[in-house]
């Protein structure tokens, strides 16, 4: 790749012009500032680090749409849930790479570069398990590989379907593994992933409610150094049933009885009270939101103001996949802010850009999730894999905009339509919004879910 050229790109100190950036092995190997284009260099106007996507179930884009009718009674997450179950029980691992590679080239094409996939399907229908425990490991994988994205594996330890080490259910047996299985299903994701550059595996306890707390320190003892991934505190439900089980609720059974750290992204944790809020912060953990699926389900509103204000780290997640729109989950976290408190540009500071605000607090939150939280390792910054989007600066929605105010106008007036390309370890994998493989890989989708809709 010849070195690419900014007119402006947004580094970890602020907005700089005429930007050069070298790449070696898919890392940034140099990068000017305040220099002139070279001959041959690519140029571009505007240059933003790519996002990460610290929570996803990519298989769960193709029922985007397919949920949206009432059902009797008032509709919450846990008859979402079982839609979703009826829905997997008719994958196979083909359908699975097919939709996850889809899934993988719209976060591309909307500015996500790096995703940490919450894999909880593990076996064949019924609860069979295949050969190679790691089948349907290999197949997220294989679409990471296909599609150039980023990623982060969390094979998912999900044993009981509740509190207390519950009997799981029919429709979980798919997801089921004890913490023997458990450990060979991490060691082949090691494997798996092996080969693509930048990834990596850590480990994610499904819930409280999915693992007693003797499986949850067998997984711990299993993740070595890498991410470790919950759902907690979701639904008022989960809530109520984690006090009736242990006297305590999921944040607070966390913080007593585990020493959170920075490995830890606590996912959604809508149902927070001040005394697991100060918690969380205190530990450095990465609190995982995914607006767009919060509201999509009804979950509730996280306290994300008062996090904001306490320092507290956090990122977003694309989850349910229902619509793949980096912005688009930025903004809905702000606006849902806004409606909570009746206040405008709640998380950021005082004369401060939103959008910037959000971006940064971000890509920071989200390079701690997926493990590439070192120092250098998140935004343009050399020694960083180049991971990288260009917004169109000849979009109408961009005229007369400059530095913080093309983010603001990405943010909270267009979306997808303003990115131009996305390069991932450096290389380009999205121009003109479109990924480099986009109606192949829609065929295949297209195919597989032909097939699973008949």
């Amino acid at each position: 790749m010849s070195s690419l050229w900014f007119e402006h790109a947004l580094l970890p100190e602020g907005w700089a012009r005429g930007v050069r950036i070298s790449e070696q092995a898919g890392r940034i190997a140099t990068l000017h500032r305040g220099v002139e284009a070279g001959e041959g260099d690519e140029r571009h106007a505007i240059g933003l680090p790519g996002l990460p996507n610290l929570h996803s179930h990519a298989f769960q884009r193709a029922l985007a749409g397919l949920t949206e009718r009432r059902g009797a009674g008032q509709d919450s997450f846990w008859s979402w849930r079982e839609l979703m179950y009826r829905f997997v029980s008719r994958l196979d691992p083909q359908d699975l790479e097919a939709i996850t590679a889809f899934a993988f080239a719209q976060m591309l094409e909307a500015g996500f570069t790096h995703v940490a996939e919450f894999h909880y399907l593990h076996h064949a229908a019924g609860g069979t398990p295949y050969t190679d425990v790691g089948e349907l490991a290999a197949r997220v994988a294989a679409a990471a590989a296909a599609t150039g994205m980023g990623l982060t594996l969390l094979p998912v330890l999900y044993a009981h379907s509740g509190f207390g080490g519950a009997a799981p259910g029919e429709r979980q047996l798919r997801f089921i593994n004890d913490v023997d299985r458990y450990t060979r299903l991490l060691a082949r994701s090691r494997e798996v992933v092996a080969p693509l550059p930048g990834a990596t595996v850590g480990i994610a306890p499904h819930s409280l409610r999915a693992v007693t707390p003797q499986e949850l320190t067998a997984a711990l003892a299993a993740a070595g150094e890498g991410p470790v991934h919950i759902h907690i505190a979701e639904q008022v439900q989960e809530v109520q049933d984690c006090l009736a089980w242990s006297g305590q609720r999921p944040v607070e059974w966390l913080l007593a009885h585990h020493g959170l750290d920075e490995r830890w992204c606590l996912v959604h944790a809508t149902h927070v009270n001040e005394g697991e809020l100060a918690g969380m912060v205190a530990s450095r953990a990465v609190v995982g939101l995914c607006p767009i699926t919060e509201s999509s389900l009804g979950d509730g509103i996280f306290p994300a103001a008062a996090l904001m204000q306490r320092a507290g780290r956090y990122g977003v997640g694309s989850d349910s996949n229902i619509q793949l729109d980096a912005a688009g989950e930025l903004r809905t976290l702000e606006y849902s802010q806004r409606l909570q408190l009746r206040s405008r540009n709640v998380l950021t500071a005082p004369g401060a850009s939103t959008g910037r605000s959000l971006f940064e607090a971000c890509v920071r939150g989200g390079a701690q999730a997926v493990g590439r939280g070192a120092p250098g390792e998140a935004g343009l910054t050399a020694g960083a894999w180049l991971d990288l989007v260009s917004l169109d600066a000849q979009h109408p929605l961009l005229v007369g905009r400059a530095h913080d105010e093309w983010l603001d106008s990405w943010i909270f007036a267009g979306g997808n339509d303003l990115i131009d390309c996305v390069w991932r370890a450096g290389r380009r994998v999205v121009s003109r919004g479109r990924h480099r493989d986009h109606e192949a890989l829609a065929a295949r989708y297209r195919q597989a879910l032909g097939r699973l809709l008949a």
